[in-house]
């Protein structure tokens, strides 16, 4: 009996941690989908809200690492500084992988349709939940 008992919590656990994976999961699709509606509103400051806004965010480009929220909004200002830079944005994500109940792994690729030239590449993201809100913590993206 002690043994059905213990069974039946495990299965209740295991569903109930299902769930939380879930919802989590639709959250940062959320978020990241929200990133995406700003920029192609032409609203860096809007698209930068799934960011940390932290000294120690890590954002990995083409010229090496950089960190910081504000160095990294300055940098995203600079390369793209018009419509004509910035683009339509679409994103796909292509893998996410929960590494523990606070943070997951996403892979993706991006592609700008752009007057100035189109560009794509792909991203990789570690993306946590600090203070109740799931946010970017580094970026590395090609």
């Amino acid at each position: 009996m002690k043994r059905a008992g213990l069974i039946i919590v495990f299965i209740l656990v295991a569903l109930g941690a299902g769930a939380n994976n879930k919802k989590s999961e639709r959250a940062i699709r959320a978020m990241l989908t929200a990133q995406v509606t700003e920029w192609n509103k032409g609203n860096i400051e809007g698209y930068m809200h799934g960011y940390w806004e932290n000294d120690s965010l890590l954002f990995i480009g083409s010229k090496g690492p950089r960190y910081g929220y504000d160095v990294t909004l300055k940098k995203y200002k600079e390369a793209y500084a018009d419509l004509a830079h910035m683009g339509q944005l679409t994103s796909v994500i292509t893998r996410m992988e929960r590494l523990s109940g606070k943070c997951y792994f996403v892979v993706g690729t991006w592609a700008l349709k752009r007057s100035a030239g189109d560009v794509g590449g792909s991203y990789t993201l570690l993306i946590k939940k600090i203070k109740g809100q799931w946010v970017v913590v580094a970026d590395h993206s090609s």
